[in-house]
């Protein structure tokens, strides 16, 4: 591994898991018993997504996987959503009770919307964002934005208070083995140098899977987390929790090889 490189860390999405579950009433698969999978084969971190119509994670989750992670004080939670939804009321029952809550990744999706597909307009959207992010931090959050692979907007994430940006990171992954692949990889290295040019630590999350994501991170600098639920609930599917998490991770020291 090149020490002068970061280390990328490893937040596993656990949307889809809840996402079966909720298809019956007998609470498997457990949601608390995953990320347990998960961190023990050591995944850094727990992303959930608790959606207003709660079509997967629900409000009840969110706690329970909080309670957990106290045994885990070296593992971070993260919890995504639209701060202009229900997103700031799950975080400040987590913050009011004392549970670990260590990142929330701020996500411009509408309520019904399928999944993200798109981040945050700046500076369009600063004026109503700067409030929400100054309540984050002060609840002791570090607050990260969702946001497209634009160099130019990331002074702006900067300016309006947050402390990373995640790059939306579908493009990337829609151009992969296709002729554009070296197109996207640089937009977004271009994108991420201006974010860290700017002072913002990087994230990175959507569609990322083992096939794209050692070059993501060969390519990319400074990527301090990756966020990845899709495609390795579906890989745990073949593989289990313990395989896949420990061949994400594989990737992961690939690329910064």
């Amino acid at each position: 591994m090149n020490p002068t490189r970061p280390t990328t860390a490893l937040s596993v999405n656990l949307n889809k898991v809840a996402l079966v579950r909720n298809t019956r009433h007998l609470g498997i698969p457990s949601v608390t018993r995953a990320a347990t999978l998960c961190l023990q084969a050591g995944a850094h971190g727990i992303t959930v997504h608790p959606r207003p119509d709660e079509r997967h994670i629900r409000a009840s989750d969110v706690p329970e996987l909080a309670t957990l992670l106290q045994a885990w004080p070296q593992r971070e939670f993260n919890i995504e959503g639209n701060p202009f939804h229900n997103l700031m009321d799950v975080v400040g029952q987590l913050v009011a009770q004392k549970l670990p809550v260590h990142q929330v990744t701020f996500v411009p999706d509408a309520e019904g919307q399928f999944t993200s597909d798109h981040g945050w307009s700046l500076p369009q959207d600063a004026a109503r964002l700067r409030p929400l992010i100054e309540q984050a931090h002060a609840w002791g959050l570090r607050v990260s934005l969702f946001m497209d692979a634009e160099p130019t907007a990331m002074a702006a994430a900067k300016a309006v208070g947050a402390d990373r940006i995640e790059l939306y990171t579908e493009p990337y992954a829609a151009a992969w083995g296709t002729a554009g692949q070296a197109t996207q990889l640089a937009r977004f290295a271009a994108a991420a140098q201006a974010a860290l040019d700017a002072g913002l630590g990087v994230n990175a999350g959507h569609d990322l899977n083992r096939d794209n994501l050692t070059a993501f991170i060969a390519h990319v600098p400074g990527v301090s987390e990756v966020s990845i639920g899709h495609a390795l609930i579906a890989d745990a599917l073949e593989l289990g929790y313990e395989r896949t998490v420990q061949d994400y991770l594989r990737c992961i020291r690939a690329g910064q090889s």
